[in-house]
C-alpha cells in the first residue's frame, strides 16, 4: 500500500528543514551565497523569500530590498550601493530586486538614460564574473506570471489592508507597459545569462508550487552533506534553466 500523498504544507516543512541543514554547511565552511530574485510586479518574490528564510539564522541571513537611490547614490558607480550588502563568510543574502532594476524598471519608467542602460548591459556580466571568481555563489531567479494573474494580484494589493504597503506607483503602470516589460525581460535574460551566474525561470501563477520549486532548486545548487535528494525533484512545468525561447512563455504572456 502506497503511503498517503503529502500536502503542500508538509512538503514545505521538509524543504525548510533541508534549508537549515544547508545553512549549517554554509556557515561552517564560510561559504558566501547571493540569491537574486527578479520578476514581474506581484509575481511572488516576497512570498518566496519569506518561506526560504523563515527558519534560517537571522544573524547569517540577510534580505536586501533597497529603496530608490538617494541624490548622493545617483552620483555613485551604479553597482556601488549594492556592494556593501554582498555576503561575507558564512552568509546567505537574498536580493529582492537587485542591480537588474537597470535592465527593466529603470529604462521603462524613465529613471535612467539610454547610455546608462547600455553601460549596465555591457558591464553586468563582467561584474558578476568578478564576484564569482572571488568565491561568491550567485543564483538568479526570474518569476513570471500571466497578465491576468498580475491584474488580480495588483487589485488584491490595493484592497487588502494587510498588503497595501506593497502598492507603488510602478504597480499602476505594470499592466499598461506589459509589452515593454516583456521586451526588456527577454533582452536581459538573453544578454545576462552568463556561465558564472545563469538564470532560472519560474512560472509563478501557482504561488505554492512556485515556492516549493524555488526552494528545491536552491537546495540542489549547494552541495551540503546528508542532502535528502528524494524531495528535491523539480517540476519542469514550473521551473527551468533559461534558454532562448524560454522567456516567451506563451501560457503566461496573455
Amino acid at each position: 500500500m502506497n503511503p498517503p500523498k503529502k500536502n503542500d504544507a508538509e512538503l514545505l516543512l521538509e524543504l525548510q528543514i533541508e534549508l537549515v541543514k544547508m545553512q549549517k554547511y554554509v556557515i561552517e565552511n564560510k561559504k558566501r551565497v547571493l540569491v537574486i530574485f527578479e520578476g514581474r510586479d506581484a509575481a511572488g518574490k516576497d512570498g518566496s523569500i519569506k518561506r526560504i528564510v523563515e527558519y534560517l539564522s537571522p544573524r547569517e541571513t540577510h534580505v536586501v530590498a533597497l529603496s530608490k537611490p538617494s541624490y548622493h547614490e545617483k552620483g555613485e558607480w551604479y553597482f556601488q550601493r549594492y556592494i556593501s550588502h554582498l555576503p561575507a563568510n558564512g552568509e546567505l543574502v537574498f536580493f529582492n530586486r537587485s542591480w537588474y532594476n537597470r535592465a527593466g524598471v529603470e529604462p521603462i519608467m524613465g529613471f535612467c538614460t539610454e547610455p546608462d542602460y547600455q553601460r549596465f548591459m555591457k558591464t553586468v556580466n563582467i561584474f558578476e564574473t568578478m564576484l564569482v571568481d572571488d568565491g561568491i555563489t550567485i543564483i538568479k531567479y526570474y518569476l513570471d506570471i500571466s497578465k491576468k494573474e498580475q491584474a488580480e494580484r495588483l487589485l488584491d494589493r490595493r484592497k487588502n489592508p494587510l498588503k497595501q504597503w506593497k502598492s507603488s506607483p510602478i504597480d499602476e503602470v505594470a499592466q499598461k507597459k506589459w509589452g515593454a516589460y516583456s521586451k526588456y525581460r527577454n533582452s536581459m535574460l538573453l544578454k545576462t545569462n552568463n556561465m558564472a551566474a545563469p538564470w532560472q525561470m519560474i512560472h509563478a501563477n501557482n504561488k505554492k508550487l512556485a515556492h516549493l520549486n524555488v526552494i528545491r532548486d536552491l537546495l540542489s545548487r549547494i552541495n551540503y552533506p546528508n542532502k535528502n535528494k528524494k524531495i528535491l525533484k523539480l517540476d519542469p512545468d514550473i521551473i527551468c534553466s533559461w534558454k532562448p525561447g524560454a522567456s516567451e512563455l506563451p501560457s503566461l504572456e496573455k
